[in-house]
């Protein structure tokens, strides 16, 4: 039997409680959905900032007009923390020979297309999370888990390739 591929999943979508405030985000993605992805794809569990060497809990952060990112509370610079958790995921997608990853909108870290603004107030601006700019630029397509039942995963899985989005 063929292996099948594998597929970059943020780890707190399946339940790690990783999440900055120590619980995770089962709740935003379906059971019936992760069964479907887990019946195509090995699933490849990441949380770039527990990677990086933040802990659980930790402060919230987000990404600032300058492109670092900090603390709400201590304004505390986590941006090497970001990075090196980009960069390992990057290595482990590149390693599994993922094409796409499913991860954690509006995060710093995983959102794709739309994160929090830096202002800690909720509102949202166009902009890639460190981790999923870092995965895109491999080529890797990075969804949300809002729109994974759009996704043709059997189709792209059994093509091998994934388009460039």
């Amino acid at each position: 039997m063929k292996n099948k591929p594998k597929i970059l999943i943020s780890a707190c979508l399946l339940g790690e409680n990783c999440k900055y405030n120590g619980g995770n985000n089962t709740d935003a993605i379906s059971a019936d959905a992760l069964s479907k992805l887990g019946q195509i794809y090995e699933l490849v569990a990441v949380c770039p900032e527990c990677m990086g060497g933040l802990t659980t809990p930790r402060e919230p952060a987000e990404i600032c007009a300058n492109g670092r990112v900090v603390t709400k509370f201590s304004g505390c610079d986590v941006t090497d923390e970001f990075l090196l958790g980009a960069q390992i995921c990057a290595e482990i997608a590149s390693e599994n020979d993922c094409k796409i990853a499913v991860l954690k909108e509006r995060s710093p870290s995983c959102g794709s297309g739309e994160i929090y603004d830096g202002s800690f107030t909720g509102r949202l601006v166009s902009g890639d999370g460190i981790t999923a700019a870092a995965l895109k630029s491999l080529g890797v397509r990075v969804v949300g888990e809002s729109t994974l039942l759009e996704l043709n995963l059997k189709k792209e899985a059994e093509n091998g390739r994934v388009d460039k989005h």
